[in-house]
């Protein structure tokens, strides 16, 4: 049984949650505040976290620097909706996801189990093609360089490795990376952030291997 640390202070969401993970085969333990937080995870391992950016007390981004510091547990964070300076800086600490405010539970669950499968439990180094992602670090290399990939670039790269092997359509790539750009993402933009990113991770971008266009449907990801 995965064993979840959930770091929220909202009284309904941590009980609401709890009960959620718990009727889907995770051990929850939680803590309202970093001082806490830290206790348990200083006490305990755990399979992963949920991060909540404001805290009782101190704040998510300290316990996520804490966690990475010392461990490799995979963090997602949970965010108010279109808070970009908090998603952008919880990617710079190494967090492997993050989730908007309201979220269905189930999406959440969805993301969770993509993290574990992703990260075996423990964040770790992927590999995709000859593009190696450490999703404790938040980089992505290729033959031993780092590919100083945006924030919204490396969303964007988590979203596709979170769902190798799906075709995912342009609106569902809008939906999962929209709140993170600095700027309205439309279906233009889009346009423009998977050629910078196919420039960045492909050998030859005009014929890419790692993100392959789907014609009428969208774009896949199955190495």
């Amino acid at each position: 049984m995965k064993k979840i640390l959930l770091v929220e202070d909202d009284k309904s969401i941590i009980t609401n949650l709890s009960e959620f993970l718990t009727n889907e085969g995770f051990s929850v333990r939680n803590a309202e505040g970093q001082t806490r937080a830290l206790e348990l995870i200083g006490e305990e391992e755990f399979d992963l976290v949920l991060l909540d950016v404001s805290l009782a007390d101190g704040n998510g981004f300290a316990v996520c620097s804490a966690i990475k510091s010392e461990h490799n547990t995979p963090v997602i964070f949970l965010t108010a909706s279109g808070d970009e300076y908090s998603t952008v800086t919880g990617f710079e600490l190494g967090a492997d996801d993050y989730i908007s405010k309201p979220f269905r539970p189930r999406e959440l669950v969805l993301r969770i189990k993509n993290i574990l499968r992703l990260t075996g439990g423990s964040g770790t180094v992927t590999k995709l093609g000859d593009v190696l992602v450490d999703t404790v670090k938040g980089t992505a290399s290729r033959n031993g360089s780092d590919l100083y990939l945006s924030a919204l670039e490396y969303r964007l790269l988590l979203v596709f490795l979170n769902n190798r092997g799906a075709v995912l359509s342009r609106n569902q790539l809008l939906e999962a990376i929209w709140d993170i750009a600095g700027e309205f993402v439309n279906d233009n933009t889009l346009t423009v952030y998977i050629k910078r990113l196919r420039e960045k991770i492909e050998e030859d971008p005009q014929n890419p291997k790692i993100i392959k266009t789907v014609r009428g449907l969208g774009y896949k990801v199955d190495l």
